[in-house]
């Protein structure tokens, strides 16, 4: 802890800037002056790159930019730096295991390598996605009573009886709260209460985090997200978050949204970010693990080609250079009762599974609507472990996603989306399973996969 008050300090005598110039003349301008040094590059046909030094250059620009950059607290405008003793600390110092959950059924997550003989790990659920209190609890069974699902997550509250939860207001330590036992009630009924969560979603700001910080709430093996800002940046919630776990024991999930198309530019730059992100995050954020999640500027997506690109390369970067334990989320564009969203799910746990990633899913229709199921959940899984047993090389994997991508690109010219049905409308509320309407479509998908070479 002593450290990390030194740290903290540094967010009040570090040098003062105002957030755009932050934005502008550090962020933005190291970005590109980086990808022109480096000569980084990204073929829109080549979404999985199969080029080893092409992944290293990636990796060396956002070690520069975390040495040369620090990160930025919000609360203060000032610039907290870090030293190459600290960012190399913080790499050396990464788990490269970690156990969450308890008994039965308590997982280890690792630091996966390319072409690792053990297979990734499943967080099931939309993480973020705003559910209606009366659908939680469903929601949160039709993932988690999924077998290959290994870890849970859960969508938002935004209403508790009625009542609107708002960012800082005693409302959301009740639904933060409120939330944490619907889990565990979830995790009760399906005979899983020792797996392990990724909980608090429903905390925005730090009051409904540090008030679940409790055994029958959140557990010591359970884990909890402290945010980076876009882009490198940190506030003073978000280190009361890391100051809390640090004396309760519990495990920190960095996660850094770096807006491909925003600050950072283009595909190359924005893996950039995202690298230096991760480094920065290991020494502010006390990372045990990182949650891989770019989003394209305009879709939000994590399925078009530029993200898909951004996630394959820093997934390679980190094993090749820095093996870390990274999850990768999976947010697609269509909502549940859509074949697209299937589509969509199946190329993103083919990169994850191949680029060394853990998976996290799905944050169905943008991760902004109530339409999401456990069903895109399970194809993630199968999808993912197909191609890890198949022993999937990249440039297998490229051409699977080449074939895929045709099947749902024309979801992010639509008006109005491709939101897909609400959980109630595609899963039956009292047995928790799909209605047939669902799975036909995913049934359908399963065999298209089958019949196109993959082994499920």
């Amino acid at each position: 802890m002593t450290d990390y008050l030194e740290i903290l300090e540094r967010s009040n005598t570090g040098e003062y800037i105002t957030e755009e110039n932050w934005d502008l003349e550090k962020v933005a301008a190291t970005a590109r002056r980086l990808v022109k040094k480096y000569a980084l590059h990204w073929d829109r046909n080549q979404v999985v790159s199969d080029d080893p030094s092409l992944a290293d250059a990636v990796y060396q620009a956002g070690y520069e930019m975390a040495l040369e950059l620090g990160v930025y607290c919000r609360s203060t405008e000032r610039i907290i730096p870090l030293t190459q003793a600290e960012i190399d600390a913080g790499i050396t110092n990464t788990p490269q295991t970690l156990v969450m959950g308890e008994g039965k059924d308590a997982r280890t997550l690792y630091a996966r390598k390319l072409g690792d003989e053990r297979p990734p790990l499943f967080f099931g659920g939309p993480p973020g996605n705003p559910i209606p209190q009366h659908l939680l609890l469903p929601n949160v069974i039709s993932y988690v009573q999924e077998p290959l699902i290994d870890l849970a997550t859960c969508g938002t509250l935004t209403e508790v009886n009625g009542f609107a939860v708002r960012t800082g207001h005693p409302m959301e330590i009740v639904a933060t709260r409120l939330e944490s036992q619907i889990v565990h009630a979830a995790l009760d009924k399906v005979g899983r209460p020792g797996m392990g969560v990724l909980g608090a979603q429903s905390s925005v700001s730090e009051l409904g985090n540090l008030a679940a910080t409790q055994p029958r709430y959140l557990r010591r093996c359970d884990s909890h997200l402290v945010p980076l800002l876009n882009e490198l940046k940190i506030d003073n919630r978000n280190f009361s978050r890391v100051v809390n776990s640090l004396d309760y024991g519990m495990i920190n999930a960095s996660l850094a949204c770096v807006i491909v198309g925003g600050l950072g530019g283009g595909a190359p730059g924005s893996a950039v970010v995202t690298v230096a992100s991760f480094l920065v995050a290991n020494v502010i954020c006390r990372a045990g693990y990182h949650l891989l999640h770019p989003i394209h500027v305009r879709h939000v997506a994590t399925s078009t080609r530029d993200v898909l690109w951004v996630t394959g390369i820093v997934g390679q970067a980190f094993a090749s250079n820095a093996p870390s334990i990274i999850v990768a989320d999976i947010y697609p564009k269509s909502g549940t009762g859509t074949i697209e969203l299937l589509y969509e799910t199946a190329a993103n746990a083919i990169v994850n599974s191949v680029t060394a990633s853990h998976l996290e899913g799905c944050g169905s229709a943008d991760g902004a609507l109530p339409n999401c199921s456990g069903l895109e959940a399970r194809l993630m899984a199968e999808v993912a472990l197909a191609a890890h047993r198949s022993k999937m090389t990249l440039s297998e994997a490229n051409q699977w996603v080449l074939k895929l991508l045709p099947l749902y690109e024309h979801v992010f010219t639509l008006e109005e989306g491709n939101p897909g049905l609400p959980f109630d409308q595609v899963y039956d509320l009292s047995s928790i399973q799909p209605r047939d309407s669902w799975l036909k479509l995913y049934d359908q998908v399963k065999s298209e996969l089958k019949t196109m070479g993959l082994p499920l």
